[in-house]
């Protein structure tokens, strides 16, 4: 299996777009292919994913680890003859200094992968050089090889010549592919991408242009005969978890659902727009996060409330993610200020805001890691708090045996936290 990490200059660059470009060139190739995303991110990989048919699994070497990074690059590339992993913000961008923790530069580093570099060459020639010529000296001084350029918003093929002309003359990594400025624009909202499922999959290769003869020579060869992946174990055996999963509740790592039945657990899954109750045989239940805001008119009259009240009155665990703990709340304030009721099991009101509201890892002292992005914000009701005994910590917010807070869990980075959390203990 071959494998290399697309990169970028900066967010916005367009990484998402060339990356869908390339995997959609690949596949009309007829290669099979295995896509990745760097960093906690859910809406690019189901963009890989309509274009792939396969789950696109993050690499992070922050909340995931290098080691969990390879073994899943192995692991899911087995059966791949070609393996692309794009990017997060720009290739130097980290939790902290220039390619620290969590960045494109270490995860390429700590797999040993070659980089494709994208930068928008909207109103550039010359320029690209110093830009091209600082990367790569960074990049070689981590250890790392730039083994390409890619140009996007390039405004023709005379354009394209030009920045491919500058980059051989000053002996700089080749331009190796080229996207042209009239390519499609992928819609966006608050949290980012629009999800694939809403709009129709652009058709990215009309406008783009692969320059190398040799682009799959390109990539790197992976050993894939060995790779260590989370030991299946009894920990949740027989467990049934029920898990919201529709357009509200849509953001699930699918590392967390190998992990689970990895773990014994029976999966089950049922929507809350759709007003379907808790299966009735569930051990626990799973709120992920999602877009609760975009559909707060259905959930409001959703009559899915009324067995999850139940289930959380006799005692059993629920864990509830960014947007399912919106769900938990009295109501949901939208962007125009209108209140929608929710589950009203909580003493809180979710308010969206314009503004990001927090984004970055984050940490339990067990070791348990997840990150926060989120553009609302949680208000405490004086009314339903003297009513409620809860524990409001750092992590969120603690009533009987739930855990509702704005983080999204990794779970394989602490399996016993997890499968304890999920065993209500």
């Amino acid at each position: 299996m071959q494998a290399a990490l697309l990169a970028g200059t900066q967010s916005g660059c367009g990484k998402t777009t060339v990356m869908l470009a390339l995997l959609q060139y690949l596949q009309a190739q007829q290669y099979k292919i295995a896509s990745f995303k760097t960093g906690p991110d859910f809406l690019d990989p189901l963009w890989h994913q309509a274009i792939t048919h396969k789950p696109a699994y993050n690499l992070d070497t922050r909340m995931i680890g290098a080691e969990t990074s390879k073994a899943l690059l192995t692991q899911q590339a087995s059966c791949a003859d070609i393996s692309l992993i794009e990017g997060v913000m720009g290739l130097f961008d980290g939790r902290s200094g220039v390619g620290g923790s969590g960045s494109s530069a270490e995860l390429a580093k700590e797999l040993q992968l070659p980089v494709f570099l994208v930068v928008d060459a909207k109103g550039m020639s010359g320029t690209i050089v110093p830009l091209v010529s600082g990367f790569c000296t960074y990049a070689t001084q981590m250890g790392i090889r730039i083994a390409g350029i890619i140009a996007n918003r390039v405004g023709s093929a005379h354009h394209a010549d030009l920045l491919a002309n500058a980059l051989h003359a000053h002996n700089q990594p080749p331009l190796i592919a080229w996207l042209a400025k009239n390519a499609p624009i992928l819609p966006e909202r608050h949290l980012g991408l629009m999800q694939p499922s809403e709009v129709q999959l652009p058709n990215f290769l009309p406008y783009l242009q692969i320059e190398a003869p040799h682009f799959v020579d390109l990539f790197t060869q992976v050993d894939t005969s060995t790779h260590n992946t989370t030991r299946p174990s009894s920990a949740l055996q027989d467990k049934k978890i029920a898990i919201a999963r529709d357009a509200a509740c849509c953001f699930l790592y699918p590392a967390n659902l190998d992990f689970l039945q990895q773990q014994g657990a029976k999966l089950l899954f049922f929507s809350p727009i759709a007003s379907e109750a808790i299966p009735q045989n569930a051990d626990a239940v799973w709120l992920p996060g999602g877009y609760p805001e975009l559909f707060a008119a259905a959930l409001s009259q959703s009559t899915t409330w009324q067995s999850l009240h139940a289930f959380i009155t006799a005692g059993k665990p629920v864990l509830a993610e960014c947007g399912g703990a919106m769900l938990l709340g009295e109501t949901l304030i939208d962007h125009q200020a209108q209140q929608w009721r929710m589950a009203n099991i909580l003493p809180y009101h979710s308010k969206m805001q314009t503004k990001l509201a927090s984004l970055g890892y984050r940490e339990e002292a067990s070791g348990l890691k997840g990150h926060e992005f989120h553009h609302s914000v949680r208000e405490m009701t004086q009314t339903m708090q003297a009513c409620f005994q809860v524990n409001r910590g750092d992590n969120g917010i603690r009533f009987k045996n739930v855990r509702a807070s704005y983080i999204h869990w990794y779970f394989a980075s602490a399996p016993d936290i997890i499968t304890n959390w999920f065993n209500g203990q």
